[in-house]
């Protein structure tokens, strides 16, 4: 860093020989102004020497001997090297977990988005995230249980089903971080993420009526309960709002957990309905929802998908689909864990949060008019300042 001229080394005393032998810098985030550096020197001895350029290597800058161009720059070039060195933002090493919903990671739909978001996750940080794929409702508590013995944290539970097992596994370990999807478990460790599933519904609804050619339009729920419902609720108000004549026809799978992955019975029902005169049919039924829409392929009618952006299954037949961010809910959790700044609590994400939304890509953009792309996006505009409030099902347990 320093000259080693002969005559100047010479000429330093025992301060500017300290100078050599700067200890390792603290952090330094605001530097303050550099007063001017007291050297003691012999004049004599401090003649200009000149770089091959020609121009003087130290300066001569008051009465007092200040040293300028000789000793500022190193300096300077020392506190950029320990500011560069300072990392930007603490991280904290985190041991993220899944345990996800029955029906199977891959289930292209509710389990498959919250995978995306943890495989995001471990793209950016590298830091792998362990996961339990449950065969039944039974093996929630014993799998978030192990998780938190091993020191899993945090551990995202999917799916309203979870939150029994929940409630009496994180009150077992309070200093375990667990966040649930679609449900609330009130407990200062838990930090529960629900969503406003009926203003996205409400979008594709009115999708599906603008698209429809008979006015006759389908839903396909999973198991029979009031989330399920509320779907179908936001679905028929969307619906009803683009074409007040339109008939919605609606079939759940079944009322139990075995209702989310059934393919077959789901294209059973869809058939019925196509043979009513259905032309479009929303499937808000998990894994069943695969049988569902490629029912819709077959026939020739058009499918919306859910949860996940499912377009891709079949370009030129999927109109849309409902996305839920349950992506966005996983990978922000394992973030603000990481970044010592996760918080229990209930969040709730609609369409303002960025929570819920409409599919449009490659795989559908053709069968997306530009009139109906405005129509949409006005709808989508009132919801979000209020000027449209979409019924929650759940408030009363009705669409009225």
């Amino acid at each position: 860093m320093f000259t080693d001229d002969a005559a100047a080394e010479t000429s330093e005393t025992s301060e500017t020989r300290n100078l050599r032998n700067l200890p390792n810098l603290p952090n330094l985030p605001n530097l303050p102004n550099l007063p001017n550096l007291e050297i003691g020197v012999d004049r004599a001895q401090m003649a200009p020497r000149l770089d091959p350029a020609g121009e003087p290597g130290h300066t001569l800058a008051n009465e007092k001997g200040t040293v300028m161009n000789r000793w500022i720059g190193p300096l300077l070039a020392l506190f950029a090297a320990c500011a560069l060195a300072v990392p930007a933002v603490a991280q904290t090493a985190i041991k993220p977990a899944i345990v996800y919903s029955t029906g199977g990671k891959f289930d292209k739909s509710f389990n498959e988005g919250v995978s995306m978001g943890a495989e995001k996750f471990k793209k950016e940080t590298g830091v792998t995230v362990a996961e339990f794929e449950p065969t039944n409702e039974t093996q929630f508590e014993q799998a978030q249980r192990r998780f938190a013995q091993r020191g899993q944290d945090p551990i995202v539970a999917v799916g309203f089903a979870q939150a029994v097992a929940l409630e009496k596994v994180a009150k077992e370990f309070p200093n375990i971080h667990f966040t649930i999807i679609d449900s609330v478990v009130d407990l200062p460790n838990v930090q529960s993420v629900v969503f406003k599933e009926q203003e996205g519904s409400f979008l594709v609804g009115v999708l599906a009526a603008l698209a429809s050619k008979t006015g006759k339009i389908g839903f396909v729920g999973g198991m029979d309960i009031p989330l399920v419902r509320k779907f179908q609720c936001g679905f028929e108000q969307g619906i009803k709002y683009a074409n007040p004549k339109a008939e919605l026809i609606s079939n759940m799978t079944g009322t139990t957990p075995a209702a989310w992955n059934d393919p077959g019975r789901g294209a059973e029902l869809a058939k019925g309905q196509f043979d009513r005169g259905v032309d479009v049919v929303y499937a808000a039924a998990g894994s069943t929802g695969i049988g569902i829409l490629q029912a819709a392929k077959d026939r020739g009618k058009l499918g919306i998908g859910v949860d996940s952006n499912q377009n891709y299954l079949h370009p030129g037949t999927m109109l849309t689909s409902m996305l839920k961010r349950v992506d966005l809910a996983t990978y922000n959790s394992f973030k603000a864990a990481q970044a010592g700044t996760w918080k229990g609590g209930t969040q709730v994400l609609g369409l303002k949060e960025g929570g819920v939304d409409w599919a449009l890509d490659k795989d559908n953009e053709k069968l997306i008019t530009a009139d109906m792309k405005a129509k949409v996006n006005a709808a989508k505009a009132d919801i979000e300042s209020g000027k449209i409030v979409v019924h929650d099902y759940m408030s009363n347990n009705s669409c009225k």
